[in-house]
């Protein structure tokens, strides 16, 4: 699989936006957690979102180079689950 400049350029995009929303949702600001912490998050909430809905085969075509709400809502949701997932792990630590 060779992925192109337009994938990543993509993918960076659609990471942000769904990192910032989830930010936004977590923290309650606007800024969310700050560019490089919504980036990240939103990169990982875009693999994990991705992954979770092509098991499950909601919202096809996530495999399209485009930037669509499908795929953004896709990151949100991923991003969510993975700060939830990030905070039960500190929560368990910290017992």
């Amino acid at each position: 699989m060779v992925i192109s400049w337009a994938q990543i350029i993509v993918w960076l995009i659609i990471g942000l936006i769904g990192g910032t929303l989830a930010g936004m949702v977590v923290r309650w600001q606007r800024e969310g957690f700050g560019l490089w912490e919504n980036l990240g998050i939103g990169l990982v909430g875009a693999l994990v979102g991705g992954f979770i809905f092509r098991i499950f085969n909601l919202l096809p075509a996530l495999e399209a180079i485009s930037i669509s709400l499908r795929d953004i809502v896709s990151a949100v949701i991923g991003s969510l689950l993975f700060l939830i997932g990030l905070w039960l792990w500190h929560k368990r630590g910290a017992v």
